[in-house]
């Protein structure tokens, strides 16, 4: 298979954990090309993500690597496997591959985790709050692009609607309840939004008041995609030039950190629910 241009994050992310493996272990490329039967240069293509790894060498390698950790090998298995392109896959040169590739990320999470200040969550956005922020983006966005942005929104929704959704928990400031994005009465339906959302079985809305002051991470919007181990956990961070991906263990431990102190410093569900009332009753 020729390599890759663009390889996904997800992509980038199974080549990173190839080399982690080959590199713990003291392996060289060279040595490892020969193991698993291919030139060197391709080895360097794979831990790039440029190049798939079967799920074979991919078992092989982590044998000889000595890397016992049954789980976390059949994950990068399962992510190795050949299969169908996501449905994200359709806006493939139509938007920018970062926001295709947090749908991918939210798609595979097992529970996410999300801490905002200024912005309600992408995936409890009414589509009128969405519209609004999509035509605040500078350099201003086109309406067809704007379209294409509100129907990847809305599809991306799906992943806390199907049969089995992973957990979400949301920890959001109340500088975002109080924006009023697109008027107050379009503030005042995505508040009843975040409400109805909160309903559901496995999301979890919780509000941090004015009142309590300073937090960890406050001005930043963070989102935690737990993996199907701990070691494929990912931490997203949205600059303005693009989301930012983050997997280092110390990133990890930090933002897992920071989302556990605006936890300690936000409302409990119910509180938080009866906050969210108040301000849309003020609207």
């Amino acid at each position: 298979m020729a390599a890759r241009n663009t390889p996904t994050e997800r992509q980038k992310r199974l080549g990173i954990e190839v080399r982690k493996i080959r590199t713990s272990a003291g392996m060289s490329a060279t040595y490892a090309a020969g193991l698993l039967g291919v030139d060197s240069g391709k080895i360097s293509n794979m831990e790039f993500g440029q190049r798939t790894i079967t799920p074979e060498r991919l078992r092989t390698l982590a044998c000889n690597c000595h890397c016992t950790d049954e789980k976390y090998v059949e994950a990068l298995i399962a992510m190795a496997q050949p299969g169908e392109k996501g449905w994200w896959e359709r806006y493939r040169g139509s938007l920018p591959h970062g926001l295709l590739d947090i749908a991918e990320l939210e798609a595979h999470a097992s529970r996410m985790r999300i801490g905002t200040t200024v912005h309600v969550p992408g995936l409890l956005q009414t589509s009128d709050h969405a519209l609004a922020v999509f035509r605040e983006v500078m350099p201003p966005l086109p309406e067809d692009e704007v379209g294409l942005r509100l129907a990847l929104r809305a599809k991306r929704q799906q992943v806390l609607l199907g049969t089995n959704p992973p957990g979400y928990v949301a920890v959001v400031h109340e500088a975002a309840l109080r924006m009023q994005f697109g008027g107050r009465l379009v503030a005042r339906g995505q508040l009843q939004h975040l409400l109805d959302a909160s309903d559901r079985e496995k999301v979890t809305v919780r509000v941090i008041p004015f009142e309590r002051g300073s937090f960890p991470g406050a001005g930043q919007n963070i989102f935690y995609a737990e993996g199907p181990v701990p070691q494929l956990d990912t931490v997203q961070i949205d600059n303005s030039h693009g989301p930012d991906f983050l997997h280092a263990e110390g990133q990890l431990a930090k933002y897992r950190a920071q989302l556990d102190r605006q936890e300690d410093a936000a409302l409990p569900p119910d509180e938080s629910r009866a906050f969210i009332r108040e301000i849309a009753r003020q609207l």
